[in-house]
């Protein structure tokens, strides 16, 4: 006997439990990298690849999800596009570890700010998509956010940019190739694989790994790299099939959050005026966003209403007049009368973020 399917409410709330844990561990992993110390951000990379191929097979083994990799191989477009995400992932993933485990957490967290606009950059740069007055607006803020944030810190905040364009190039990327979220990592991760295995044996031979040089203990968190990274991509996959787009867009800003307030709190950064100045801005630039987000979904909704509710009006009048046509023609005579019925109106999608 077949189980009733869970009720719309339950589904959500599963849903928000999983993008919050999901992006609560992504707001938690500077306090995950710093404890691999002696390895360095090069080896730690290596090992994060490596493991989370095998952690990634692993959940692929249990839910037999393997369907998806012979049709992948007769693509090379596909395959190709495969490779630039692996590689802009590699970059991002290795910018973000040097960053936290150099003290930056505070700027690695600006990156994660403010990759919603450098995704909007992109679609207008390389997708020529037409921005809402809203979104101009954001951007600009944003851009005099950076370089206010140049001022305070007196560079250019190199960190936050690379790792905003690298995930919004990987996001742009990802898009194109069209597999889901595990499928995709373990297609990402096996491109890696190999460079970095052989990085980790390079590191061994000439006596430069900690992999089991620097106790048990350390051995294990190297490991636990891979299922770290993979768990909290399971959540989100789980949580992105259960919530509307737009509740997921403003969870997100939960992970660079809990890292602002852990490289203040914990790791015990300095956020002089200007700096604080700049990340004003860029929240500015951020809640601009997130409203017009919404105002755009709920107008979407409406409309989606608004054309339900004339192919309900359409389809009971259509019904009627062919009642009333049947039931005067006299027996015997044929009738051709076309009537178009609800299902057939143009189908109305909403736009939104």
């Amino acid at each position: 006997m077949q189980k009733p399917a869970p009720p719309p409410r339950t589904e959500t709330r599963k849903g928000l439990l999983c993008a919050f844990a999901a992006y609560g561990l992504w707001g938690l992993f500077p306090l995950y990298w710093p404890l691999l110390h002696p390895s360095g951000a090069a080896e730690i990379l290596a090992h994060r690849m490596v493991w989370s191929l095998i952690a990634v097979l692993a959940v692929l083994a249990v839910t037999r999800r393997w369907a998806w990799i012979r049709p992948l191989l007769r693509q090379p477009k596909r395959l190709a596009l495969i490779v630039l995400c692996a590689a802009t992932i590699s970059v991002n993933w290795g910018v973000y570890i040097w960053g936290v485990n150099s003290g930056h957490v505070v700027e690695t967290s600006l990156g994660y700010f403010i990759n919603p606009l450098v995704s909007i950059a992109l679609g207008v740069a390389v997708l020529r998509e037409r921005l809402r007055p809203a979104q101009w607006a954001a951007v600009g803020v944003g851009a005099a956010a950076v370089i206010v944030l140049s001022v305070a810190y007196g560079r250019l905040p190199w960190i936050a940019l690379v790792l905003a364009a690298s995930f919004g190039t990987y996001s742009l990327v990802k898009k194109q190739v069209g597999l889901d979220g595990l499928e995709s990592m373990a297609a990402e991760t096996a491109v890696q694989f190999l460079p970095a295995a052989g990085f980790l044996v390079f590191l061994g031979a000439t006596g430069r790994s900690t992999f089991l040089s620097a106790g048990a203990g350390h051995t294990a968190l190297l490991m636990c790299s891979g299922a770290i990274t993979a768990l909290p991509l399971i959540l989100f996959g789980a949580a992105a099939v259960r919530l509307p787009l737009s509740v997921v867009g403003m969870v997100q800003y939960l992970a660079p959050t809990f890292q602002f307030v852990l490289g203040l709190l914990v790791f015990h950064e300095g956020m002089p005026p200007e700096r604080w100045a700049g990340f004003a801005l860029v929240w500015l630039a951020l809640a601009l966003l997130t409203w017009d987000a919404l105002r755009t979904a709920r107008r979407g909704r409406l409309e989606l209403r608004a054309a339900e509710a004339r192919a309900r009006t359409h389809g009971a009048a259509a019904a009627t007049t062919t009642a009333a046509t049947a039931t005067a023609t006299a027996p015997g005579e044929r009738l051709n009368t076309e009537v178009t019925s609800a299902s057939e109106t143009p189908e109305v999608t909403a736009q939104g973020q």
